[in-house]
């Protein structure tokens, strides 16, 4: 029987407990703190191991059997990944974005490069039932054509937040990707890519407003704003030759038909991602099964830093 190990005990392994309890398997959490580690037994009923990973896989031996989840704040990340195939285990499922600024991601690359298809990063927004509901619609629709996502984020709110050193001046690679990541598992990867940024009044990340357009090796066509000093909101908007099928927000969708000017609201069974966070059931179940159809490997993901999210940066 495989071992499951859950490192980290703030919201996200909460998360994560709630849906390993759900499917009944059996997993060990490994925590650090005893105030994180109280809250989250107060919440799941399950007691963590305190005292860190590096004192757990002191005492016990792992082997590459083992399935671990990394959820921890993204400044670890990184080193908790180093740790776990330095023990031995090489099935990871790591929090997005497996480290906590694109070069930190891109410096560790040859280490990471014998385990890029065993460990896979958790973009849950591919697994949204919306998201598998407007790929189903795409297809009966005779596929995609065109698409327009934006990533705006709401500086206003964001700056007042207390976070690790180096957290918000990454903040376009730990949260904006969520959208570029699932506009791109869409569409297709960007086969050209023209890009625009510039530098704004915020003091806390150097990019603030975005443009760009291209086409996909799908042969899609695509266009993408975002200005954080404006207003906005996430969104994918995403055309076939009848449809407009909106993602805004992401957990749902609306869909408007040619000929019309109504956007409707579209019937789809939410019952998992409005029970758990949304998209993540369907994540776990996908890597603990092996059959990683949707999850992006940590090659994927290098690929995408460096070929969309740096070039959507700094053009």
């Amino acid at each position: 029987m495989k071992t499951i190990l859950l490192i980290g005990t703030g919201p996200m392994a909460i998360e994560y407990t709630k849906i390993l309890l759900a499917i009944n398997k059996e997993f060990v959490v490994v925590g650090r703190g005893s105030k994180s580690a109280s809250l989250f037994e107060c919440q799941t009923g399950i007691t963590p191991v305190l005292g860190g990973l590096n004192l757990y896989l002191k005492e016990k031996k792992l082997n590459k059997n083992t399935l671990a989840i990394i959820a921890t704040g993204t400044e670890t990340l990184m080193s908790i990944i180093h740790q776990l195939l330095k023990s031995g285990i090489e099935k990871i499922l790591v929090e997005k974005p497996a480290a906590i600024s694109i070069n930190e991601l891109l410096e560790n690359e040859q280490f990471l490069k014998p385990y890029e298809n065993s460990i896979f990063i958790a973009y849950n927004r591919r697994f949204y039932a919306s998201v598998i509901e407007a790929q189903k619609l795409i297809i009966e629709d005779g596929g995609l054509e065109s698409m327009h996502f934006e990533f705006t984020e709401w500086a206003h709110i964001i700056g007042s937040l207390k976070k690790v050193e180096g957290v918000k001046k990454n903040w376009f690679f730990g949260n904006s990707t969520h959208v570029v990541d699932l506009a791109f598992f869409i569409a297709g990867k960007p086969k050209i890519l023209n890009s625009f940024s510039k530098s704004g009044r915020l003091d806390w990340h150097d990019k603030t407003n975005f443009v760009g357009a291209g086409e996909t090796e799908k042969g899609v066509l695509f266009s993408y704003i975002s200005n954080w000093e404006s207003a906005g909101r996430w969104g994918i908007e995403l055309l076939t030759q009848n449809k407009r099928i909106y993602l805004k927000p992401m957990e749902s969708i609306h869909v408007q038909m040619k000929g019309s000017i109504n956007v409707i609201k579209h019937d789809v069974d939410l019952s998992l991602d409005e029970k758990y966070k949304a998209g993540l059931y369907l994540q776990v179940e996908e890597f603990i099964s092996g059959l990683t159809n949707r999850l992006p490997s940590i090659r994927e993901h290098i690929v995408n830093s460096k070929t969309i999210y740096s070039k959507i940066l700094n053009p």
